[in-house]
């Protein structure tokens, strides 16, 4: 095989990686489904609250992807949990940011006291597929308390962390991988809440979620994502907050969002030769391939992200548009070919300044709900097989878009359609894309009874047989105790985005306990 081939075999499955940059986090893990089947405002006063992470005046009726509890006080957030959505014994509850009618005298809150609130969780794996072998024994656990200081300002603090034997005690990985992910501390949602002059502040580590769909990254551009187990961890696993300056603003029905992030948070990709590392590097004779460390920019002004959001609520229809300047959370992998008796081919994940612009929309059509998202990013650059090609790269702007309809039944199932797209402005011949890449997903979900839930997620690409199939069963053992169990199986080719990891079939059970 020569390095023309060598470098086509490494970098189809890092650019089609790029392109997995759509395929849904929470959705693969059964994120629910708003409605904005109710839209009249609180009443004066009333805490305002959040929707996909942004703090929302209006009041939007949730429909969910699984179906609804029959205990309100359940504390077990569903399979992937939104912020607002958990309960009160959630880990991921949020204080309302709502503090201006504080500043001008219109609402006092009473004293409000520290508490604690969390998770503990343990997930084991197997991967039975090609050299079977355990893949996943973490134990994890998560402590948040929020308070407020003064009438004026409110706060909450979050810290997350886990070990896992199977990185600490075995060596099936090289060691690179095991000193990664044996061991890791997270600081969660740690921030301040006032007010200046109306305008609602919040400083700090936090989620910023853009994004209306199922969980689909498409209008989700703030947040970092931890990516070492793929998508397929719970949604508020796979999230990682940044460090921001958030600023608001309502008038009537229409909310504008003002972000600055100064110490920027980026995809957490692992290791090479991880389980999901995205580069997967087949060894050659005569070629030596190698991947350097990724390269993070400095926390320079000059690198931070800045950008601007305006929602409104108009007959119905919750809109919003957007625009976001930032250095890309995501990785691209740079190439460098060096030619002699020995070829040496030498990848480098970098990280550049992209901008987005783009729009998200919900409406509630009655019997289903339906949801749409488009994002267009300009200054990213994607991978091809020719060789003269400066870092083996080529830039491009792309269109992302998704559209959604969630169908609830009467007999508390669910049904999730999906269809995703990215198009390319400026497509290249060598690139590993097509020009219109498409995929769509299934989810269903189904109540068995009051305490057992059984679910089907099928991520599908329509360019290719390629897809990732995940069942699993969730049993409710008490109100805030959680069994799951179930299987994630990889199809398609081993340059594809989800085909590359076909020899990472597993089996795997989850154990939580929400306090």
């Amino acid at each position: 095989m020569n390095a023309r081939m060598v470098s086509f075999s490494v970098a189809i499955s890092v650019g089609l990686s790029q392109f997995l940059l759509v395929i849904p986090d929470g959705i693969a893990a059964g994120r629910p489904v708003r409605s904005i089947a109710s839209t009249k405002p609180p009443e004066h006063g009333a805490s305002r609250q959040e929707v996909g992470g942004t703090p929302s005046k209006h009041v939007l009726k949730v429909a969910q992807a699984t179906p609804d509890k029959t205990d309100d006080s359940d504390p077990v957030p569903d399979t992937a949990v939104d912020e607002k959505e958990a309960s009160p014994g959630s880990a991921d509850e949020d204080v309302s940011l709502d503090l201006g009618k504080d500043l001008l005298g219109l609402k006092k809150p009473d004293k409000q006291e520290s508490r604690f609130h969390g998770f503990l969780m343990q997930e084991s794996a197997y991967t039975y597929a090609d050299v079977a072998h355990w893949s996943r024994a973490a134990f994890r656990a998560q402590v948040s308390t929020n308070g407020q200081w003064s009438d004026q300002i409110r706060w909450k603090a979050t810290i997350r962390g886990e070990v896992d034997p199977v990185y600490a005690w075995t060596d099936f990985y090289p060691d690179p991988v095991r000193h990664d992910q044996r061991a890791d501390a997270l600081i969660g949602e740690t921030y301040i809440d006032t007010a200046v002059k109306g305008l609602d502040l919040r400083i700090g580590r936090q989620n910023i979620v853009w994004g209306e769909m199922v969980g689909l990254f498409f209008a989700d551009v703030v947040t970092a994502k931890d990516l070492r187990s793929f998508v397929l961890p719970a949604f508020e696993l796979i999230r990682i907050p940044q460090w921001a300056v958030r600023g608001e603003s309502f008038i009537g029905d229409s909310h504008l969002e003002m972000v600055w992030v100064p110490y920027t948070s980026f995809d957490n990709i692992g290791k090479p030769e991880a389980e999901f590392f995205p580069l997967r590097i087949v060894p050659t004779p005569g070629v030596v391939q190698q991947v350097r460390g990724e390269e993070i920019p400095s926390r320079s002004l000059s690198h931070s992200n800045f950008g601007f959001r305006g929602s409104t609520l108009n007959g119905g229809w919750d809109l919003s548009a957007f625009f976001y300047s930032s250095m890309d959370t995501g990785a691209t992998f740079y190439r460098d070919v060096v030619p002699g008796p020995t070829t040496t081919i030498t990848y480098t994940p970098r990280h550049d300044r992209i901008n987005q612009f783009g729009g998200t929309l919900g409406k509630d059509l009655g019997s289903s709900v339906l949801k749409a998202e488009a994002v267009v990013t300009t200054g990213r650059s994607f991978s091809v097989t020719r060789l003269s090609a400066p870092n083996g790269l080529v830039r491009s702007k792309t269109l992302d878009f998704a559209v959604g309809l969630d169908f609830p039944f009467e007999d508390e199932s669910r049904l999730n359609l999906q269809f995703f797209q990215r198009a390319f402005f400026s497509h290249d011949q060598d690139m590993l894309q097509d020009r219109f890449e498409s995929g769509g997903t299934l989810l269903y979900n189904r109540k068995i009874n009051a305490k057992i839930e059984a679910e089907f997620l099928m991520i599908q690409s329509l360019n290719r047989w390629e897809n990732l199939l995940r069942p699993k069963v969730v049993w409710k053992v008490q109100s805030n105790l959680r069994l799951t169990a179930g299987i994630d199986v990889f199809n398609g080719p081993s340059t594809g985005a989800i085909g590359r990891f076909r020899d990472r079939d597993r089996i795997y059970v989850e154990t939580r306990y929400d306090f």
